[in-house]
């Protein structure tokens, strides 16, 4: 018999390449890829697809891009709304002196924060965990849809408590009109606050409740507010008006004792929020480890949908990473019976609970790569998308540009969720009133925008002058809201030819061309342009950034002159087809060296995004790498 000899180095090989082999796609989630100088809305706690509840750590303090980021080396604590314009209630364990106040991102030592060692940080989908090493507790944190479940290992402690912290930073920052929190029993407490966002979100008003519960029995329920310490109580309210309140259970702990807590949450009622917590967790009767295990089999289950063969491990660990954060972003605001708070704040039923209403960012971002995503490799989530518009188009009497909660934003240009409903038509997901698409989106093309009475704005702001003139003249708005209204009126027009509408069709392919209103052939790029049809002087390909006044939203000149997706074949006609590569190549070769991301260029970062020819950490000018191909 011959002896065969296996080097230690070929076990591990051979190791290695098993392990990769049995790798599932939710393996190669890292939800610690992109948080750096992320938003928001993209975090590394766990969530599970379009959750209500997206539990995670935070320690920056209010502010753009708030929440959390990497190279900050404390926490203030886990909240558990982290959705566009949206946020609150924060959760901390500590021990020893009581501090209300999380303190901040230089100086935690002045409040409840505790720092921590990335060494002892762990992310993956459906789970996160942290030891946080001021007072030698480890946190767990896992979710279902409305739910969170957080998992404390303590210290031997008597004055072991857990914060929850109702002011809280965020990135569009919140004021609170009135709270409350009361104790049900010493295990349980439910409460709630009502929410308006800020900055330009002051439209959205949000009553968050919440019902949380507790393993083991508290010693007490104590809260403050502003610096106000109650003791003992049954309640703590901050009556009406903007203030700081929380409150905070204590308990007697031994070492290593875990102390779990449930939270439910709806934006309807207490009711609600204990029927979402009660129909989603009761059934795992506080096994933690189960609840994290059906987290990522459902995330497996949907990353699944799409197979990576080929490529190295790294790229596998980027591509399903961002499948994931396509999933992860995004959020169900309707409660597990179908029940939630339309943009009046009246309460209302859905017909069919499974159907449930969607939140998210802006559509202006996801038409260059989400609407086509979740209609070809989900088209059930691409059909409740449809069927949410239509349920606030029924309640609102207008699509939504993108719901924060379940109102009309004012944020952003255009109405390009018109092209997710007509790409799902096309590949033909059908289950929602067709009839009634149409007649929304219809309107959305053809009747001026407006201040909704709900909140927000409805409608584009520069419909009849772009209608009437066949552009945005200088003296109205935006020339860039020109090609953004162009390339919907092709979508409607696709739309309008499957239906076999051909009056409405031809009207609409007519509109789409425009862009070419406002292409100056005389410097090759397209042009702010007066009422009378001349144009505005002193041209430049960057700068001139906007908002709603004249110039380029969120970008300039370079980068909206390639905002023809619809007709590029007749865009490198009017720009020829050298000139056409050669500015591509050179905008690259200029942005390179600035990673494609210019805002931090300006003086502000709405300034900075005119900087650069590629700037594509914003939306008008994604799809600059994908020419090349075409």
């Amino acid at each position: 018999m011959k002896k065969i000899f296996i080097t230690p180095i070929l076990i591990l090989l051979t190791v290695c390449s098993f392990s990769q082999i049995n790798k599932k796609p939710v393996d190669y989630v890292d939800p610690m890829i992109g948080t750096h100088n992320s938003r928001w809305i993209l975090f590394p706690g766990p969530t599970v697809p379009f959750g209500m509840v997206k539990l995670s750590p935070d320690n920056q303090e209010l502010g753009w891009k708030a929440g959390y980021e990497y190279d900050i080396n404390n926490i203030a604590g886990f909240s558990h709304i982290h959705s566009w314009t949206m946020a609150g209630l924060l959760t901390m364990p500590t021990v020893g002196k009581l501090q209300t106040n999380p303190g901040t991102e230089k100086h935690p030592e002045q409040g409840y924060r505790s720092v921590f060692n990335h060494d002892n940080e762990e992310a993956s989908a459906g789970y996160y965990s942290v030891l946080l090493d001021d007072y030698n507790i480890k946190a767990e944190l896992t979710t279902t849809t409305r739910s969170g479940f957080q998992r404390y290992t303590f210290p031997e402690n008597d004055s072991a408590r857990i914060l929850i912290d109702l002011q809280i930073p965020s990135e569009y920052g919140f004021e609170i009109f009135y709270t409350e929190i009361k104790k049900v029993n010493d295990t349980e407490i439910e409460g709630v606050s009502y929410q308006q966002s800020l900055r330009k979100a002051n439209y959205n008003e949000y009553e968050l409740h919440f019902v949380m519960r507790f393993n083991k029995p508290f010693k007490s329920l104590n809260g403050w507010v502003k610096e106000d310490i109650v003791r003992n109580v049954d309640g703590i309210s901050s009556g009406f008006g903007h203030k700081d309140v929380g409150a905070f259970v204590e308990f007697e702990t031994k070492a290593g004792e875990q102390v779990m807590v449930q939270t439910g949450i709806s934006l309807v009622s207490a009711e609600q929020a204990r029927l979402n917590l009660e129909t989603e967790l009761n059934d795992y009767n506080w096994d933690f480890d189960q609840v994290v295990l059906d987290s990522k089999e459902q995330w497996n289950d949907l990353l699944s949908v799409i197979e990576v063969e080929g490529g190295t491990e790294l790229n596998k660990t980027k591509f399903y990473t961002n499948l994931y954060r396509a999933y992860a972003g995004r959020t169900t605001w309707s409660d597990v019976n179908g029940k939630y708070r339309d943009m009046y704040e009246k309460v209302q039923q859905l017909k069919d609970p499974s159907k449930p209403i969607y939140g998210s960012d802006g559509y202006w971002i996801t038409f260059w790569n989400l609407n086509q995503l979740w209609t070809l490799a989900t088209p059930d989530i691409a059909n409740n998308w449809v069927n949410s518009f239509l349920e606030i188009y029924d309640k609102g009497g207008w699509l939504p540009k993108g719901p924060t909660g379940i109102e009309y934003s004012a944020i952003m240009v255009a109405s390009h969720q018109i092209s997710l409903m007509v790409g799902a038509y096309q590949k033909g997901i059908r289950n929602f009133d067709v009839d009634k698409a149409w007649e929304a989106i219809y309107k959305m093309q053809t009747t001026q925008g407006k201040p909704h009475e709900a909140g927000g704005y409805v409608g584009n702001r520069h419909l009849n002058t772009y209608m009437e003139h066949g552009f945005v003249p200088d003296e109205d708005g935006p020339v860039s809201n020109t090609l953004a209204y162009a390339y919907d009126d092709w979508t409607v027009a696709q739309f309008a030819k499957a239906l076999n509408k051909t009056t409405e069709y031809k009207q609409f392919m007519h509109r789409a061309f425009n862009y070419q209103n406002v292409f100056d052939s005389s410097v090759g790029y397209m042009r702010r342009k007066h009422k009378d049809g001349t144009w505005v002087d002193n041209f430049s390909e960057f700068g001139q950034v906007s908002w709603l006044g004249p110039g380029w939203v969120e970008g300039n000149a370079w980068q909206y002159t390639y905002f023809v997706p619809h007709d590029l074949h007749g865009l490198i006609n009017l720009m020829g087809k050298e000139e056409f590569n050669n500015r591509l190549q050179k905008g690259f070769e200029t942005s390179a060296p600035h990673k494609f991301n210019s805002e931090h260029l300006g003086s502000n970062s709405l300034d900075g995004m005119g900087v650069l020819p590629v700037n594509h950490g914003n939306q008008p000018n994604m799809q600059a790498a994908y020419l090349f191909n075409y």
